[in-house]
């Protein structure tokens, strides 16, 4: 079997997605999956090493974003509940993708266009009741778990533009949010592809230290010195590349 050997020229490109990803509190799977595809790297073991190195920077983005008190435990929990199963679900099931990241990378672009064109004032935040909150979160959370699973990513990709362009959260919230639901979701995900897929964590040292640097100082960023505007452009800007690598996985075989 063929080993997962990443350039070390390499670690620096990873390290600066991580970055631009933790600064709006995602781990930046997608993003390493869109890498691994262009140096033409084709092994199993993307998708876990993927997983792993968004445990570890989505870990540090709920760390920075909770320390400055922008987690809400309220807000994350209905869309966990449901998502956590359900990713675990769509890390186990193997099933031909291609028509899976079509639709989804031109959900995410669709999704990145009305961000970028969104401008959100923290008056006009919807503050849903609890019971409100419960009927939404469960069947979104579980939907986006599965396809987050089936995929290799936590699903922040998804659940972000969601709780912004309905005004359920602030750009902040949602980072704090995001984070902790791609923290919980790749570990599922992960759990799930290691069923059917063969995975040595310590081949992979060098790009979990490469994607901490970036992600750390990505994460404190976001967290402390970016604007909400700029996090929401940022996160644009992010969907953008997402739905990108997912759309062209379609003609670049892993």
């Amino acid at each position: 079997m063929a080993e997962l050997a990443v350039p070390i020229l390499a670690l620096p490109v990873f390290s600066i997605v991580a970055y631009l990803y933790s600064s709006v509190g995602h781990g930046g799977a997608s993003g390493y999956l869109a890498l691994f595809a262009l140096l033409g790297i084709a092994v199993p073991e993307i998708v876990p090493t993927a997983l792993t190195l968004n445990i570890m920077v989505a870990s540090i983005g709920l760390y920075q974003y909770g320390k400055q008190g922008h987690f809400d435990l309220q807000m994350l929990i209905p869309f966990s509940i449901a998502s956590i199963p359900a990713a675990f679900i769509g890390g186990v099931i193997e099933v031909p993708r291609e028509v899976f990241y079509m639709i989804l990378g031109a959900a995410l672009l669709f999704s990145a266009w009305r961000l970028l064109l969104y401008r959100q004032r923290d008056s006009e935040l919807r503050s849903l009741p609890r019971r409100l909150l419960w009927v939404y979160g469960l069947p979104i959370g579980a939907g986006l778990g599965l396809l987050a699973g089936m995929i290799g990513i936590g699903g922040g990709v998804f659940l972000s533009p969601l709780l912004l362009l309905l005004r359920w959260a602030d750009a902040k919230k949602t980072a704090a949010t995001s984070a902790a639901f791609i923290v919980l979701n790749s570990v599922s995900g992960l759990t799930g592809q290691l069923l059917h897929t063969r995975f040595n964590p310590l081949l992979i040292v060098p790009l979990i230290v490469a994607v901490a640097a970036g992600g750390y100082v990505g994460a404190r960023m976001g967290a402390i010195h970016l604007q909400p505007r700029t996090i929401r452009f940022v996160l644009g800007v992010v969907l953008v590349m997402a739905g990108t690598k997912l759309v062209l996985k379609v003609f670049l075989p892993f």
